[in-house]
């Protein structure tokens, strides 16, 4: 990783010496064009504010009225265009470099077009970076919530590199590319503030369905808390806007005073938060669900069924009894394809309201479906997922054992990454199961990521947030020189 932050600090170095290179020693000249509407005799008045030009050329091409200007001292140059039909003006900055920009401190200068080519290099390094780093990690272990992290970062820059690919064709300078940049964390927000209602419906339909199931709780209210939470940030900007619109201290329509970049920088920030956490989330759900449809190969030694409550006379509720004919339907397609048998090791204690642990109950279901007693290990003491898997592990003797686990779809997911915190590579089966379990899990596991990948995600938001800051700056400096 030091490596590659190396490369990308050595590009960007590089980049910039070009860049700056380009536009400085290209930059002096500047081809002013006028588009008219005739042909008729024009007058070109120039009016010096401190600065000086000299004319190079003066010519038409097709409708453009075209002025070449050399740069010869520092300052404002207003160029004026005039007959009896229309009046066109342009105003030129000289920089000390004598480097002409139009329109603006940090408008469009000769060359500069290498400003956004560079950027988009930077951007497009960066993320094959992180499509490497994801891909790797992928390939290495499904279960880690780093996996959800990059791809959620990746999923965030998409937009950031196509808004910057589309400026490199049509560049009107440093500043229309900040302005363009800074769109793009709004543009994100509002592309996916439909994603963010959807969920927001989805959850608050699973959420009522889900408590009517299994009972009020904090959990069970988690993904209605965060549908409210992301609904109410994306119409944030609109109420501040608002608010200081009937404000007496901030004028934001005034572009000299520091209102509208004070506006500027909370709306941008507010939908930063709203678009990197929609990524996020759409990332948990692609993993989630890639946990659950990737195929395990048929080469298993041992297979965990994970418990979950029985009924009151012992017998298997719907949702344990799936978990079970899964473990079960996968050995005999094990055995149909490769001739090789695995034992189960079902898993799960006893409750105090249960008449028996969830380990024996799974062992007389595997036994009526015709399954030895000798390819069966009982681990009947854990209470949690966590414990099922690091007390079933305690349970295989076979060393190099390629183990998998057996649990309900939404489950999948949860359970690899309990797995992976006790450095164990197993790999999962899910059932199937009611769909409004799947929302909970969703946000429960996108929650999990955003605080083990905390410190990866503050860096990323604190460079975006850094830059955005600097952007606003040069912004509001451009508009007061």
């Amino acid at each position: 990783m030091k490596k590659d932050l190396k490369r990308l600090f050595c590009l960007i170095f590089v980049l910039f010496v070009i860049s700056f290179s380009i536009i400085l020693f290209y930059g002096k000249t500047y081809d002013v064009k006028f588009n008219v509407s005739d042909k008729n005799d024009y007058v070109l008045n120039i009016e010096k504010d401190s600065g000086d030009i000299e004319i190079l050329k003066k010519e038409m091409v097709g409708n453009n009225y075209v002025i070449k200007v050399k740069a010869k001292k520092p300052g404002k140059v207003f160029l004026s265009l005039n007959n009896n039909s229309s009046n066109l003006n342009t105003l030129l900055y000289i920089h000390k470099s004598l480097v002409i920009t139009d329109n603006n401190y940090f408008g469009y200068s000769t060359g500069s077009e290498i400003i956004p080519i560079s950027l988009l290099i930077v951007l497009g390094y960066l993320l094959y970076l992180l499509v490497v780093k994801y891909k790797t990690f992928i390939k290495e272990n499904l279960f880690q919530y780093k996996n959800v992290a990059y791809l959620g970062i990746i999923i965030f820059m998409l937009p950031l590199f196509f808004n910057i690919l589309l400026s490199v064709f049509n560049y009107h300078g440093l500043f229309d590319t900040i302005n363009r940049f800074l769109s793009s964390v709004s543009l994100i927000s509002f592309f996916l503030l439909p994603i963010a209602f959807i969920t927001f419906v989805l959850v608050t339909i699973s959420n009522i369905r889900l408590i009517q199931m299994e009972g009020k709780s904090l959990r069970n209210l988690l993904g209605l808390i965060l549908g409210i939470f992301i609904c109410v940030l994306t119409l944030l900007p609109d109420f501040v806007y608002k608010l200081l619109l009937k404000s007496q201290i901030i004028n934001i329509y005034n572009l000299n005073s520091p209102g509208p970049y004070i506006y500027n920088f909370i709306e941008t920030f507010v939908y930063l938060i709203v678009a990197y956490l929609e990524c996020v989330l759409i990332a948990t759900i692609i993993i989630a669900l890639k946990s659950v449809r990737r195929k395990i190969q048929y080469n298993k030694d041992y297979m965990i069924i994970l418990g979950c409550q029985i009924n009151k006379d012992g017998s298997l509720p719907p949702l344990l009894r799936g978990r079970v004919d899964k473990a079960i339907s996968f050995r005999n397609d094990q055995l149909k394809e490769t001739g090789k048998d695995l034992v189960f090791i079902p898993s799960g204690g006893k409750g105090s309201d249960e008449v028996m642990s969830e380990a024996d109950a799974m062992k007389k279901y595997l036994l009526s479906k015709g399954i030895d007693k000798k390819r069966i290990i009982l681990e009947n003491k854990s209470t949690n997922t966590y414990e099922n898997i690091k007390f079933s592990n305690k349970l295989i003797k076979k060393n190099n054992a390629k183990v998998a686990f057996s649990t309900t779809n939404y489950h999948v997911f949860r359970a690899g990454l309990l797995a992976t915190e006790q450095g164990l590579l197993y790999e999962g089966i899910g059932s199937k199961t009611k769909s409004y379990f799947w929302i909970n899990a969703f946000i429960r596991e996108f929650i999990g990521t955003l605080y083990s990948e905390k410190k990866k995600h503050f860096v990323v938001f604190g460079l975006i947030l850094i830059i955005i800051l600097i952007m606003i700056i040069i912004l509001f400096w451009a508009n007061n020189i």
